[in-house]
């Protein structure tokens, strides 16, 4: 399952940004997946972001509830993440990732997902 995002860019604090990552999941079979978007930053471990389980719930990590939401769309999947209100701790690659192994259950960990894109930066300036 390949992915790629696309999205990314230069922004001011306090602006918006919305990450798009086309997979080729359809949707008559996303229930097998969950998806997320997960970020680094320089000298930082990958963390989730923000990511859709199976069956539809959403799961964010702290420092972006009430800002980032994560969704999909399309019949052949595109996942979503409308980010508001960045920060310059925002600034970080992000990647689109998919995942598919039975009983994973940790959403926000990057070890569960096994198809990745090149990422997209994302610069969030003071």
């Amino acid at each position: 399952v390949q992915v790629a995002e696309s999205g990314g860019g230069s922004v001011q604090a306090g602006g918006s940004l919305r990450l798009s990552c086309s997979t080729p999941v359809y949707s008559y079979s996303s229930s097998s997946y969950y998806m997320g978007w997960f970020r680094q930053a320089p000298g930082k471990e990958r963390e989730g972001v923000a990511a859709i389980g199976r069956d539809g719930s959403t799961t964010y990590a702290d420092p972006v509830k009430g800002r980032f939401t994560i969704s999909k769309e399309n019949a052949k999947v595109t996942l979503l993440l409308q980010m508001n209100s960045l920060k310059p701790e925002d600034t970080a690659m992000y990647y689109c990732a998919t995942g598919r192994t039975y009983g994973w259950r940790e959403l926000l960990h990057p070890d569960g997902y096994n198809s990745w894109g090149q990422g997209t930066q994302v610069t969030v300036s003071s």
